[in-house]
C-alpha cells in the first residue's frame, strides 16, 4: 500500500475486470513458482518501524506533514495518522554483526528524526499505542493527507455500510464507535521482513505462525485506548475493530474480518494468496495495464500489481509479500505480529529471537506445526494479546509422549525457546556477541517478567496513587516512557515510576 494509487470511485465493471485480473496474476504466481523462476537463497532481512509523534506534554502532534519535509529523507515516510510516521531500514544480509548494524542504523535515524521534529516542538515515541491518543484525536480530519489513505477509509466504510464499533474487554473496558478508520492509525508496529525461497515459503510461515503468541507475550507494549486499560497489547482488538468491513449480521454467519490471524498451516505461499481471492472481496480495484500471462509467455516477469495491491487490504499477522527487484521475483515473510519499541536495544531483541526462532523451528525435522493444532496457535495469540508476559501459553511436550501442554510463556522461553533462537542464530552465522547481547534482553525480560506493556500499567498505576488525576497520570506516564526510551536502556531495567 506504499503505492500511491488515485481513483475517482469503481462501479460494477471495475471490480469484475479487477476479479479476473486477480485470476490471471494468481495463474500468474503459479507459473512462477511451477518454472521456478524465484530469486535464489540471499539471507535477507529487513525492518519497518511505526512511530507516533508527540510534544513535551506527551499529547500527539498532528504534524507529520511539516516533520517529514524537515526530515527530507527517503527512508521515512507518513502512515495513516497525521501523528504517524514510518521509518524503513534497508534490506541486510542475516550475518555476522547485522544486529548491532541495524542498531546503530535505526537508533541514528529515528534520533535525527526526533531532532527534527523538535524544530516543530514534537517528538518522536516508539511504542504500540500512544497512551495519551484520545477518540477526539482519531478523526476523518486527522487522515494523513494522501490519496491511498482517503480511498482506502472511503471503500472500507462503503463495504461496512455503518460506523466501526470499538468494544474492548480487558483490565477495562471501552465502547465507542468511530466514523473512519482513523482508530488504527492508533497502532503502531515494527515489521520484520524475511526473503525465501518458494520451497522454504511454507516452513517459516508456519513456524511464524506457531511463535505469534510468544512475541506478543514478550513485547506487548499497548495497554491503553483511549486512557482505558485494556489488554496488555490492545492493537490486535483494535486493529481488528477499526478495519472490519463486516456489519454485525456477517459476522455472526462467520464471514472472516479483513485482519486475519488465518485459520490453517500452509503448504505454499500459493495458498495464501488464493484465500486472499477466495475470502475478500475488492476493496481497491485498480487495475494496471499489464498482462502477466502475456509477459511469462514472452519470457519476462509479471509485476503482478493487483495481487499485490489486494494483498495489501488483508491485514495478516504473518503476510506473504512477493516482491520484484530488477526484474527479478522473490518472495517474503512479512512478520507484523510486534508493537514499536521500547527502545531500539529492545526491538533488536525481538528481532534476534524472531529470525532465530524461526530458523530453528523452520529446520526441525518434527516440524512444531505437525505437533499442535492450528486452533492452539490462534489461541496462544489471543491469550498473549490479553496477558501479555503473564500469558500461559500452549506448546508441543518435549520428548517422545506427544501431546500439548499449557506453561507460562516465560518459562517456555527460557527452557525451550532461547536454546532454539540461539542455535538458529548460529545457523544464520550470527557473531556470538551480537547473539548473546540480545538474546540475554529477552531473558532477563522473562526472569524479571518486565515488558513495555507491564512497566507502562506499573508506572501509571504510581502515578494515580500520586494523587494525579487519569488524563495526568497518563501523559506523566507517556513523558517518563519517552525520556527513558531515549537514554536506551532495555525496558526490563527501567524504575517503575514518573520521577
Amino acid at each position: 500500500m506504499g503505492e500511491k494509487v488515485v481513483a475517482d470511485g469503481f462501479g460494477p465493471p471495475d471490480r469484475q475486470q479487477y476479479r479476473r485480473k486477480l485470476q490471471q496474476c494468481l495463474a500468474g504466481l503459479a507459473r512462477l513458482l511451477a518454472e521456478k523462476r524465484f530469486d535464489r537463497p540471499r539471507n535477507l532481512m529487513g525492518v519497518e518501524i511505526e512511530l507516533n509523534l508527540a510534544g513535551a506534554d506527551g499529547l500527539p502532534r498532528m504534524l507529520n506533514g511539516p516533520v517529514l519535509e524537515k526530515i527530507a529523507s527517503a527512508d521515512f515516510q507518513t502512515e495513516l495518522g497525521l501523528f504517524n510516521l514510518e521509518v524503513n531500514i534497508a534490506p541486510h544480509q542475516l550475518d555476522g554483526r547485522v544486529f548491532d548494524r541495524l542498531a546503530e542504523e535505526i537508533g541514528t535515524g529515528i534520533g535525527y528524526a526526533d531532532r527534527k521534529a523538535a524544530e516543530l516542538d514534537a517528538g518522536v515515541v516508539m511504542i504500540g499505542i500512544l497512551p495519551t491518543l484520545t477518540q477526539d484525536d482519531l478523526v476523518p480530519e486527522n487522515l494523513s493527507a494522501a490519496d491511498r489513505y482517503t480511498l482506502l477509509n472511503d471503500q472500507i466504510l462503503a463495504a461496512r455500510g455503518e460506523e466501526f464499533t470499538l468494544d474492548i474487554h480487558g483490565v477495562e473496558r471501552l465502547t465507542c464507535t468511530s466514523e473512519s478508520i482513523v482508530p488504527e492509525a492508533a497502532c503502531t508496529s515494527v515489521q520484520l521482513h524475511l526473503q525465501v525461497t518458494p520451497a522454504r515459503f511454507a516452513a517459516v510461515w508456519n513456524a511464524a505462525q506457531a511463535v505469534s503468541g510468544v512475541q506478543i507475550a514478550l513485547g506487548a507494549n499497548a495497554p491503553f485506548v483511549f486512557g482505558r486499560e485494556l489488554w496488555r497489547e490492545s492493537r490486535p482488538p483494535l486493529f481488528t475493530q477499526a478495519t472490519d468491513t463486516r456489519p454485525p449480521e456477517l459476522q455472526v454467519q462467520g464471514v472472516r474480518p479483513r485482519t486475519w490471524f488465518g485459520e490453517r498451516w500452509v503448504d505454499s505461499v500459493y495458498d495464501l494468496f488464493e484465500e486472499n481471492l477466495r475470502y475478500f472481496p475488492a476493496l481497491l480495484p485498480i487495475c494496471d495495464e499489464e498482462d502477466p500471462l502475456l509477459v511469462l509467455d514472452g519470457g519476462g516477469v509479471p509485476r503482478l500489481q493487483e495481487l499485490v495491491l489486494h494483498n495489501g487490504t488483508v491485514y495478516r499477522w504473518n503476510r506473504p509479500v512477493y516482491g520484484w527487484v530488477d526484474g527479478v521475483p522473490h518472495l517474503r515473510v512479512e512478520n507484523r505480529v510486534l508493537p514499536a519499541g521500547p527502545t531500539v536495544t529492545d526491538v533488536i531483541a525481538n528481532a534476534a529471537f524472531y529470525y532465530g526462532l524461526v530458523r530453528s523451528l523452520a529446520d526441525d525435522p518434527r516440524p512444531v506445526w505437525k505437533r499442535m493444532a492450528f486452533e492452539d496457535a490462534e489461541a496462544n495469540f489471543d491469550t498473549a494479546c490479553r496477558h501479555g508476559i503473564e500469558a500461559e501459553l500452549r506448546w508441543p511436550r518435549s520428548g517422545r509422549a506427544g501431546g500439548v501442554a499449557t506453561v507460562p510463556a516465560v518459562r517456555l522461553v527460557l527452557d525451550e525457546l532461547l536454546p532454539l533462537a540461539a542455535a538458529g542464530l548460529d545457523a544464520w552465522h550470527i557473531e556470538p556477541a551480537d547473539r548473546d547481547f540480545y538474546l540475554g534482553v529477552i531473558e532477563q525480560r522473562c526472569l524479571r517478567k518486565v515488558n513495555g506493556a507491564s512497566w507502562q500499567a506499573d508506572t501509571f498505576h504510581r502515578a494515580l496513587e500520586s494523587g494525579l488525576d487519569r488524563e495526568a497520570a497518563l501523559a506523566a506516564t507517556t513523558r517518563r516512557y519517552r525520556t527513558l526510551m531515549q537514554a536506551g536502556e532495555p525496558v526490563h531495567t527501567w524504575p517503575v515510576g514518573i520521577d
